[in-house]
């Protein structure tokens, strides 16, 4: 009972800390207060650690890894994004992942603390299939690549929006606030020519940033699904079955060793190998949350269907 405790009130204390992060960070984009900003960073770390706190709590009471459910494994995916966020302010690099990390680490706990995860919340004992020591390391390795992935996938983003803006009307009106959430220290532009200097300036940062956050995602998606192979050996008797979730990993897998492919071909760097990972971005979803919303498949646990 009071682990439970614990857990609640440590959610709903990350929870509150990064929802007042998010408008500190919008208003960083207007205003340059380095208050502000430090206080931001602060206020991720508070989130890192009381996430860590909760699926620490969480696994104490339950006696297993919390990663056996969809809520378990938000709850991670979200400590990720804020892993990610908070390496570079320890590094003190310039953080071109805060504008992305902190809106996703509060959807994925957000969407994990809602109603629809209701019967989720509370621990229950695996299935025989879970009890395995291979949980911890095939399901961790799989949402830290989503993790780094999605990060990645969202600066190629970036990076085919300022590329594009003037193509494209609708971001128009938002092009300034794009340029200054992944700016260096200029932030005024004298003429048209030092413009057009800045915006090529930071679309190779963007693009060096996602190439490398992809490498690392992709390094350990690949670890995840070896893992898998390996425990799906030893809980079915088979490496690969070709359900659902296999079949949309290795689709995932293959999008981005695509994109590497094409990144490394000086001749499709920047916006054609961003185009790519911009696809990876919705596959990984897919990937995701397919099997969850489907409840079919050797991979259904916790499934939506069997929860709402």
């Amino acid at each position: 009972m009071i682990f439970a405790t614990l857990e609640h009130i440590l959610t709903h204390i990350s929870f509150s800390i990064i929802s007042i992060v998010i408008p500190t960070h919008l208003m960083t984009l207007v205003y340059e207060i380095v208050g502000l900003c430090d206080s931001s960073e602060k206020g991720m770390i508070a989130t890192f650690f009381c996430i860590t706190g909760l699926l620490v709590t969480r696994w104490i009471y339950s006696g297993h890894v919390p990663l056996s459910d969809l809520y378990e494994s938000l709850m991670f995916l979200s400590w990720s994004f804020s892993l990610i966020h908070i390496v570079p302010y320890f590094k003190n690099y310039k953080n071109f992942f805060s504008k992305i990390t902190a809106p996703s680490a509060i959807l994925t706990q957000g969407f994990a603390t809602s109603g629809l995860l209701t019967k989720m919340h509370q621990s229950a004992i695996l299935v025989p299939a879970l009890q395995s020591r291979w949980l911890m390391m095939h399901v961790s390795m799989m949402l830290l690549s989503y993790a780094a992935l999605l990060c990645g996938s969202l600066l190629s983003i970036t990076l085919l929006v300022i590329t594009f803006r003037r193509k494209i009307d609708i971001f128009g009106k938002t092009n300034n606030l794009l340029i200054s959430s992944f700016s260096f220290d200029e932030t005024q532009y004298v003429n048209f020519a030092f413009r057009n200097y800045h915006r090529y300036q930071l679309t190779q940062r963007l693009d060096y940033w996602s190439y490398r956050v992809i490498g690392l995602g992709f390094t350990l998606l690949t670890i995840g699904i070896l893992s898998g192979a390996v425990w799906a050996n030893e809980a079915w008797g088979s490496y690969w079955n070709w359900d659902p979730k296999e079949t949309w990993a290795f689709i995932t897998w293959t999008v981005f060793a695509i994109y590497l492919h094409t990144r490394t071909n000086k001749s499709f760097q920047g916006a054609n190998s961003a185009i790519v990972a911009s696809m990876g971005f919705l596959i990984i979803w897919i990937c995701y949350f397919g099997v969850n919303l489907l409840g079919r498949g050797l991979h259904s646990y916790g499934s939506f269907t069997l929860n709402i």
